[in-house]
């Protein structure tokens, strides 16, 4: 069953001294576009997750946050170098333009990376990587089970629509049979108005009738209508990606409604063939939001 792009998935995990949250959202594009979003103390995981992402997902575009939440008493790291480089700065500036006062506590916990979390635990560290990947990994299947619930809606959709562009063709190929005898009337009537109620050559007349229809000929259009509606159904059963497949079938079934239309005067094709038109349009409109 095909799946939709567009879904929102939410996972959670709990350790020892931690939890994560996954939340991950997705909608339609034309190809895979990850952006990632993470804490400090897992940043070094991005790669590692986008292609977690990857393995589940082959088209759209996917915004993952995670957040993590300590459930411990947290220790902090004075980042000495940083402190000391800024408290020099500090007293350089007093000195050279005789300014008065000193550096409070606040001031300086409120400087960017001057207190850290203390990573002291290794075994933390291996908890939380495997906790967010857990939680990644449950937000990556309620993701999918949303996309595939909306794909069976979209399919459902799809479907009744090629229903009504197959329900067209009966009536052209119809029309079609009768177009040599139509074209054949046509000619004759257009000979006979020039000779002026002369005789008309039967056989030259049946020729240039023949040549005519010839050249009007959708017989080929509507094979080729068929075998894109087939291969549209079956593309709508696929578990694969198959947005990009049904982009171009589509394409072609525009084209072929196109030739109908270029090639027949005849007024229940034209009219059929537009109905097709109109259809195949509202099919490349929801196929943009299949995967």
């Amino acid at each position: 069953m095909i799946k939709s792009m567009t879904g929102f998935g939410q996972g959670s995990s709990e350790g020892d001294n931690f939890r994560v949250r996954a939340d991950i959202r997705s909608v339609n594009n034309r190809f895979l576009d990850l952006h990632v979003r993470l804490p400090q103390e897992i940043s070094s995981l991005e790669m590692t997750l986008k292609k977690q992402i990857q393995g589940a997902i082959h088209r759209g575009r996917v915004d993952l946050t995670v957040s993590v939440e300590q459930t411990r008493q947290a220790s902090f790291e004075i980042n000495r170098p940083l402190v000391e480089g800024y408290l020099a700065a500090l007293a350089q500036l007093k000195s050279e333009f005789s300014l008065e006062g000193d550096p409070s506590i606040e001031l300086v916990v409120k400087l960017p990376g001057a207190l850290q979390i203390s990573q002291d635990s290794t075994t933390l560290d291996e908890a939380l990587v495997g906790g967010t990947i857990e939680a990644v990994s449950r937000a990556l299947v309620t993701l999918t089970e949303m996309r595939l619930l909306e794909g069976q809606s979209l399919a459902s959709e799809l479907n009744t629509r090629l229903d009504l562009i197959e329900a067209q063709l009966p009536a052209i190929e119809r029309e079609a049979a009768n177009l040599p005898s139509i074209y054949r009337e046509k000619l004759q009537r257009r000979l006979q108005d020039m000779i002026s109620g002369g005789q008309v050559d039967e056989t030259r007349m049946a020729q240039e009738a023949v040549m005519l229809a010839d050249r009007s000929d959708i017989s080929e259009e509507i094979a080729r209508l068929k075998s894109h509606i087939s291969q549209m159904r079956d593309l709508l059963k696929a578990e694969e990606e198959v947005g990009k497949r049904m982009d171009f079938i589509l394409q072609e079934m525009n084209r072929e409604a196109n030739t109908i239309l270029s090639k027949s005067s005849d007024l229940a094709i034209s009219d059929a063939a537009i109905v097709i038109k109109t259809e195949v349009e509202k099919l490349r409109e929801q196929a943009q939001n299949v995967e």
